[in-house]
């Protein structure tokens, strides 16, 4: 959508560590980032930090700002850019409306929004989603697709939805919160204990009969799953396996809700092809009525966009002609309801990048 924009936005990447600043133009950073330690303890302390990295970009930029634009953890009233309780922020207790308060000293528009959502709003808008309707379309395929949902996975569950160009940010900033879904495997448990970082070290340290604490990282469980570093590898290979078992389930619930496309972000992403297998077969398992009667568990069909061998299944569908009843003409008719996933195209950090600079700009547009 904005490629060739001229306008800039500044941009932060809050982490729990290190508050990364930067401007976006045209959808690329134009300048040398700048990186600040994160205060979360001290409001004041952290208040002046932000505004001293926006202040650090924008003596690199020639023109001036259209905007800020960038994630924060919540809980939070987006819209009204005001920050709550938050356990890895907790300088922002209370309530804090940091929207205003930038607003006021930077004399610009400011928009504040969840990260999960800002990283499939930017695979919405130059990732994922553009890349399948232009494959479709060049496959010579009538299907597009408007829709995306897509969740990141690293030290917790988080999801976003994207609903032509727009983000479903629910009447209360509280939209698509996956990781209070119910877990699969544990149902007295919320889905993020089965489908992040810990989720994978709980799960090879149980098969171990290990301490939590000595488990190794997920990366280094990855490794080993792939046979490409010593330890338990049908350890390393079920954590990865009810990883996908409860990721399947929950997206199973979201797929139902939403019909869409699926992009996965995050740094657990990166073992992508040791947990697809076991969610497709729970996405496109089966569930029973009370009568013991079996049904699929959605009515689509998911199809793995990693996947060259079944890509072109996902491409051509079942397109029928249907003959009009007193007419000579006949009509293309695809029975088959289907939806693809895929991993970022972006890679998680740019796309919420590019995610914070399109939100801005879009909402900047709907008010001229």
């Amino acid at each position: 959508m904005y490629e060739t924009d001229k306008r800039i936005v500044l941009t932060l990447d809050a982490g729990g560590t290190n508050f990364v600043f930067s401007a976006v133009q045209g959808n690329k950073e134009i300048v040398n980032a700048v990186n600040l330690p994160a205060e979360t303890k001290d409001l004041e302390k952290s208040l002046q930090q932000i505004k001293h990295g926006f202040e650090q970009v924008t003596t690199q930029l020639d023109q001036k700002p259209s905007a800020i634009s960038f994630a924060f953890p919540g809980p939070a009233d987006y819209p009204n850019g005001i920050i709550e309780n938050i356990g890895n922020v907790p300088g922002f207790a209370g309530g804090v409306p940091l929207k205003s308060i930038l607003e006021h000293h930077f004399k610009m528009p400011v928009f504040i929004n969840n990260d999960g959502d800002l990283f499939v709003y930017g695979e919405a808008i130059a990732g994922l989603l553009p890349q399948v309707n232009r494959m479709l379309e060049e496959s010579g395929s009538s299907k597009r697709y408007r829709n995306l949902f897509g969740i990141t996975l690293g030290t917790g569950f988080g999801g976003g939805m994207v609903s032509n160009n727009e983000l479903l940010i629910g009447d209360n900033s509280n939209a698509t919160e996956v990781w209070l879904l119910r877990n699969r495997l544990y149902p007295e448990c919320f889905a993020e204990e089965g489908a992040c970082i810990r989720a994978i070290r709980h799960e090879y340290a149980k098969c171990c009969d290990q301490e939590f604490n000595k488990t190794p990282s997920p990366k280094e469980i990855a490794d080993i799953a792939a046979g490409e570093a010593d330890g338990c590898r049908d350890a390393a290979l079920q954590a990865f396996n009810c990883l996908g078992v409860v990721l399947g389930d929950a997206l199973a619930t979201c797929t139902t809700l939403f019909d869409s496309l699926i992009v996965i972000g995050g740094g657990i992403s990166n073992s992508y092809e040791l947990f697809i297998n076991s969610l497709l077969k729970e996405i496109n398992g089966k569930i029973r009525s009370y009568s013991g009667s079996r049904l699929g568990r959605i009515v689509q069909k998911v199809y793995d966009l990693e996947n060259e061998n079944t890509i072109e299944n996902f491409k051509q569908g079942k397109t029928t002609k249907l003959p009009i009843p007193g007419t000579d003409k006949a009509i293309d008719y695809d029975s088959e309801k289907r939806v693809g996933i895929g991993k970022s195209i972006l890679g998680t950090s740019r796309a919420v990048s590019i995610g914070a600079y399109a939100f801005a700009l879009n909402e900047l547009d709907k008010k001229q």
